[in-house]
């Protein structure tokens, strides 16, 4: 596996009051001895908090065989930049972002109070893009890593899953450029609250299943999801609680399946939500821990953003389904909530790609 670096990288690293930003501009290649799988010219900053007491691209893969794409840029001293991709029928998406830093490194983290490796990384992006075609995305976007790391990606034009060695003349605008530069798309219609709103019909069910690198389903949800989501109306300048319907024909599942955390990520047009579920080996049973959101509909005045890492619901005994025909309401944040209809989830420990047994737990 090789990858060319065609232009020049420019590395900046500042030093301000604990915090690091680095910048990188270089376009990369990744090979597959004569074959392009991976193209990707992009720009990237990172601003990392911690506490006071030049680029290259080895590493890369074209994955196959279960193994997913993988870009790996390292620069510096220890530092490294990793994006793994996935695909469906329709999409190819970067399903993980990494971010691997060394506090070692005192020319860029001067009088830092840690040492060593310390590595972040995040599933909850939105760069996803049709098969064959070129993500571009020239407007800024910052990925939150963790707490303390944030990434910033801008003038990116990527492809992954190339057919040729040139990026794709045929490209997925981004929506942030779709709001600046191009007319919005259309989109199906939306129910905004007034004062006594009408609540939309129940959404229609969707299927998502994520499968291990051996093709075997390790994740199994069917559910109805409606999205009720508080934010600022661009047409009528006030706040406003808008509910939504995710169509399953127009999203798309992706994630990954781990022994005690297994993540489902589902994407919609102009919408990114991602569920975690833990399981807890003393109890033997599983939870939804953390749901985050990324939204930028079209009556929105900026994206909406949140997420809760500190939640307890859907609580079922590893080896059995979770299930609620009920419609029943999960409240993330004061300003976001999911109601599930006819819910029934397992993401731990299936078997010959079916349902365990289950209670149903109506409300």
């Amino acid at each position: 596996m090789t990858v060319k670096r065609s232009s020049a990288a420019g590395v900046c690293w500042t030093l301000l009051m604990g915090c690091v930003f680095a910048a990188h501009a270089v376009t990369f290649e990744v090979m597959d001895g004569n074959s392009t799988c991976i193209k990707a010219d992009l720009n990237a900053s990172f601003s990392i908090t911690y506490n006071t007491t030049n680029a290259e691209g080895n590493g890369s893969s074209c994955g196959g065989a279960g193994v997913p794409p993988e870009l790996l840029v390292s620069f510096g001293a220890g530092h490294a930049l990793t994006l793994l991709f996935s695909r469906d029928g329709r999409l190819y998406r970067v399903a993980n972002i990494s971010l691997q830093y060394n506090l070692s490194d005192t020319s860029t983290f001067p009088q830092s109070s840690s040492t060593g490796l310390m590595t972040v990384m995040t599933n909850a992006t939105e760069i996803s893009a049709r098969l064959n075609s070129t993500y571009r995305c020239v407007s800024s976007s910052t990925v939150s890593l963790s707490a303390e790391v944030n990434l910033t990606f801008s003038d990116v034009r990527m492809e992954a899953y190339m057919s040729g060695a040139n990026l794709s003349t045929d490209e997925s605008v981004c929506s942030a450029d779709q709001t600046v530069t191009t007319a919005a798309p259309t989109q199906s219609p939306r129910t905004t609250a007034a004062p006594s709103p009408v609540p939309p019909p129940a959404p229609e069910r969707g299927n998502y299943t994520l499968t291990n690198r051996n093709g075997t389903a390790c994740l199994l949800a069917l559910m109805g999801l409606q999205l009720n989501i508080t934010h600022r109306s661009k047409s009528l300048n006030q706040m406003v609680s808008e509910v939504v319907n995710l169509q399953p024909n127009r999203t798309t599942a992706s994630g990954s399946c781990g022994f005690t955390v297994a993540t489902l990520v589902l994407t919609e047009d102009l919408t990114n939500l991602t569920f975690t579920f833990t399981l807890n080996s003393t109890t033997q049973k599983y939870y939804l821990s953390a749901v985050n959101v990324s939204a930028f509909w079209p009556d929105m005045t900026e994206r909406f953003v949140e997420g809760n890492g500190s939640l307890n619901f859907l609580q079922c005994s590893v080896g059995r389904s979770y299930m609620c025909s009920a419609e029943q309401t999960l409240s993330i944040v004061p300003s976001f909530s999911i109601n599930t209809f006819r819910l029934q989830l397992q993401p731990f420990n299936v078997t010959a790609s079916r349902f365990s047994a289950g209670t149903d737990r109506r409300s």
